[in-house]
């Protein structure tokens, strides 16, 4: 039996056939296809969806320019031994190029090498990761013909570099500011590796946005029939599935605002993961019934997996048996298989049922009913799966809604989020208030020996961003501990965010505790940092210069000034770090963290002046003490977080990424000079046996077609790895033969419509001459010499056009024309500036002599009403006059 290749039939081109196999940017064709293919473009409307990296939405550098772009593109990269190639180009070479492409890289930011998730996902990768330096995950491929080893976040940022290209290309502008999507799941660590793949571009990320949160934003803003602010909101779940996790929302929408009530997820169920139970089931069939084994050969097993992720898709549509074959899948071996809907979700039932935890989970942390829920939208490729829809909409007890685009929802909420940070464009204002994933917790060290305080700084899906002052009372500096402090639902290994040390802190002048003032803030990213600390120093001064102690106690108790600064979201607690561990309030708290009944808050606290004036009372006076004047200390903060990139590392990777794009750059113009040379061997080649056959004599013809054919071998041989110069030689030599060629061929083609064009004008105003002698009416008024001179050039030309075209004629096809397009061009316009001045004189007016008349005379005359009715326009208002009544015209004036 003979075996077929799966490959497609080669070109015609011996140079396209290994180009086909090569890692260039060509695949077959005769113009090599982008590296990037932008396969969706919304100008001005919505950002890049990045279907591994998450949704980049990018602009000009100046904010007032700012504008939005919808990009898909793949995210995977390839790197051959001299370049890289980025989305489609790279996707066409996962297979044949398997150790060097690399793909769902996502997960692993922010993670250690010797992380157990990324262990498990090491067995399933064609690539090799590697042990970075620092302990991160690092990329072992061969670039350059070198082993180089990348971090995830260069892998990012070379993503983010092909998105940003192509945007510029698009815009005609540069690019520098973006919005990117993350999960909601993702925590500090690998948010900031997000973050410092952008700025390794150097694009400067507005905002983190969570997958869920873009996705409300998208559904509420067109909502025109949102209750009011003060009414009962409108409750919509949010059901995402995509590739590789699995993500709930529950959102509440008023007019103009959305708040994210609460949030669900399971990170490591998707899409891949029912690939993968196809993948599992053909792989044990194929072994019982071809006796090969799939996994044993990294290529086979991919195409095994895109087979099956075909499969997965049809049947999604189709209810009946579907055939899976694979030609020559190993050792010149086709395989074949079949499964239908039914056997496909009864293979998946486990991960079904998986989908009930992170919905029962989202409905006790919100407490909210079925019955409060208005509608359930569901995004993602995966929702696609009928199994999956009748899953969730059997949970809720009502039909799923799909009224969203399903792979464009995250990106067209991240293109909403940039017109509203965009001064550029003008948005409905829509309020967004995100929630916190985690729950977060700080502790710290108190004075006394092996004592330790704790504090929830911020509760599980607590509104965001939202700031929080603390106040601690010490006498030097002091470390603060943020972790998060839900270990069970925490999908993460590393539950420390990180250790910040408050510098610079000393005690008072009589030597008591300083009262230091922390703001801790999970900001628009949706990480937690310590922001800004504080401390309040008391420093006596003269009665002259002070305040009363009332006044400067009410300034002491203000917050600092930087307060003033960050958005209205901010409460203020005041922590006695001291011998009292318990935290105050000062001021609201929002319902999301609701202040505990035990602790105290300030205001009904006495304070220590009142206090220390009660015991005082019956006591005799005692001599005036000096006033205290109160004083506010920046103090500098070190923050030690987990899996931060150190300057040095991120200006490294900055410096090598800029290396990468030039490479990129040089090696895109050698493949477009060495296309062009291709390109024009098989253009002449063509024609010169088509519409160049007879503008070429047989001499001529015979030793163009040998050079095009000593050009196409050099091309595959020695040509086929040569400097840029090269290429652009060869194809100066042959356009040196061939553009001779063309020219006639397009002169013979434009010359008879130039000629006849020509003749219209000669025949035009050679007329208007004749009128002339026959003294028609309409040329009368034109002066005989200047009418002499359209004659005289109207003769010059034809007698020109006469002898070119005569002496044309002789000329064979494959000799230079006597006469060229361009001339006779110039022959019209010059015969058009001298005659077409003369001919179109305007004929002189003569005026009439006026008459006088009275205005309401009796013999006005008919010929002049329009005259009168001008003057009664222009002068009746002035002198009250009345109109004729034999007047016919009709004349709006207002008398009074």
């Amino acid at each position: 039996m003979q075996k077929r290749c799966p490959w497609p039939e080669p070109p015609r081109s011996r140079l396209a056939e290994k180009m086909l196999r090569a890692s260039s940017v060509a695949t077959g064709c005769r113009k090599a296809p982008p590296i990037g293919q932008l396969t969706r473009l919304y100008p001005a409307r919505c950002p890049s969806r990045l279907p591994e990296l998450g949704t980049t939405w990018t602009g000009p550098g100046n904010a007032a320019e700012r504008q939005p772009l919808l990009l898909s593109l793949r995210s995977v990269i390839s790197f051959g031994s001299k370049n890289r190639t980025i989305g489609v180009a790279a996707k066409n070479q996962q297979i044949t190029h398997a150790n060097n492409t690399v793909y769902s890289f996502k997960r692993f930011h922010g993670r250690a090498f010797n992380d157990p998730f990324v262990q498990k996902e090491k067995e399933n990768l064609s690539f090799d990761l590697v042990p970075m330096k620092n302990g991160g995950v690092g990329i072992k491929v061969m670039y350059m013909d070198e082993e180089h080893y990348f971090s995830v976040e260069q892998i990012t940022a070379m993503l983010l570099t092909k998105l940003k290209e192509t945007a510029e290309n698009n815009l005609k502008k540069p690019v520098s500011d973006c919005v990117i999507s993350v999960p909601s799941f993702f925590t500090d660590a690998e948010r900031r590796s997000v973050l410092d793949a952008a700025q390794i571009v150097g694009l400067n990320c507005l905002r983190l946005m969570n997958d869920m949160t873009a996705v409300a934003l998208n559904y509420g803003i067109y909502k025109q029939d949102l209750p009011g602010a003060e009414e009962k909101p409108r409750i919509v779940v949010f059901v995402d599935m995509g590739h590789s996790a699995f993500q709930v929302s529950a959102c509440a929408f008023n007019k103009s605002k959305v708040k994210v009530l609460g949030t669900a997820f399971d990170p490591f169920l998707g899409g891949r993961n029912f690939d993968e139970k196809l993948v599992e089931h053909f792989c044990a069939e194929i072994k019982t019934k071809y006796k090969l084994d799939a996994k044993s050969k990294i290529r086979a097993l991919l195409r095994l997996y895109q087979e099956c992720e075909k499969l997965k898709k049809l049947m999604s549509s189709n209810s009946m048996d579907l055939p899976l074959n694979i030609e020559c899948f190993m050792n010149d071996i086709d395989i074949s298989g079949k499964m239908n809907r039914a056997q496909f979700e009864e293979l998946c039932a486990d991960l079904l049922q998986k989908i009930d935890k992170p919905l029962t989970s989202l409905m006790e942390q919100t407490q909210l009913q079925v019955e409060d829920i208005s509608a359930v939208e569901i995004v993602g490729g995966t929702t696609r799966i009928p199994a999956v829809k009748e899953k969730i909409a059997k949970f809720f007890g009502k039909d799923i809604s799909t009224t969203l685009n399903a792979d464009e929802a995250v990106a067209r909420g991240c293109a909403l989020q940039c017109a509203i940070l965009s001064p550029a464009f003008k948005v409905r204002e829509f309020s967004v208030t995100d929630a916190v994933p985690f729950p977060i917790s700080l502790v710290w060290n108190n004075d006394s020996e092996d004592a330790e305080g704790v504090h929830e700084v911020f509760s599980r899906n607590h509104a965001a961003p939202f700031s929080k002052v603390l106040t601690f009372y010490r006498k030097g500096p002091f470390e603060l501990e943020a972790f998060y402090s839900d270990p069970e639902g925490f999908p993460y290994p590393e539950a420390k965010i990180g250790r910040f040390v408050v510098q610079n802190v000393s005690a008072q002048r009589d030597g008591e505790k300083s009262k230091v003032k922390v703001k801790v803030r999970v900001n628009t990213h949706g990480i937690f940092t310590i922001s800004t600390a504080s401390m309040v120093e008391k420093i006596p001064t003269e009665e002259s210069e002070g305040s009363s102690i009332e006044t400067d106690m009410e300034h002491q108790n203000r917050p600092p000034p930087e307060n003033a600064d960050v958005d209205k979201n901010i409460q203020q607690d005041n922590s006695d770090a001291g011998t009292q561990p318990q935290v105050q309030t000062d001021g609201q708290q929002t319902p999301q963290c609701p202040p505990s009944p035990d602790l105290p808050s300030e205001e009904n606290k006495i304070p220590d002046a009142d206090k220390a004036n009660e015991k005082k009372v019956d006591q005799p006076p005692e001599a005036k003490k000096p006033k205290i004047k109160v004083v506010n200390v920046e103090l500098p903060i070190e923050a030690n977080l987990v899996w931060q990139l150190g300057k040095d590392l991120l200006n490294m990777y900055i410096e090598t990424e800029g290396k990468m794009i030039m490479q990129d750059k040089l090696e895109k113009e050698r493949n477009d000079a060495k296309n062009a040379v291709e390109e024009y061997v098989y253009e002449f080649r063509d024609k010169l046996s088509g519409p160049y056959e007879k503008f070429i004599c047989e001499q001529d013809h015979q030793n163009f077609l040998k050079l095009l054919t000593e050009t196409e071998d050099w091309l595959y041989e020695e040509g086929e790895d040569q400097a840029k110069q090269a290429y652009v030689d060869k194809l100066d030599q042959l356009m040196k033969l061939g553009t001779p060629i063309k020219i006639r061929f397009q002169e013979a083609e434009e010359r008879p419509r130039m000629f006849e064009e020509l003749g219209r004008r000669l025949q035009h105003y050679a007329k208007i001459a004749g009128d002339y002698r026959n003294k028609d009416e309409k040329y009368i008024h034109i002066d005989e010499s200047e009418m002499k001179k359209v004659e005289k050039s109207v003769n010059e030309t034809m007698e020109w056009m006469n002898n070119v075209m005569n002496a044309q004629a002789k000329r064979s096809l494959d000799q230079d024309p006597i006469v060229r397009g361009s001339e006779i061009k110039m022959k019209i316009e010059e015969l058009t500036h001298i005659c077409e001045p003369v001919v179109t004189q305007p004929k002189p007016k003569v005026e009439s002599p006026k008459q006088e008349k009275t205005l309401n005379g009796p013999n006005m005359d008919k010929n002049e009403g329009f005259e009168v009715k001008n003057n009664l326009n222009a002068e009746g208002l002035h002198q009250n006059g009345d109109c004729h009544p034999s007047d016919n015209s009709t004349i709006h004036m207002d008398l009074d």
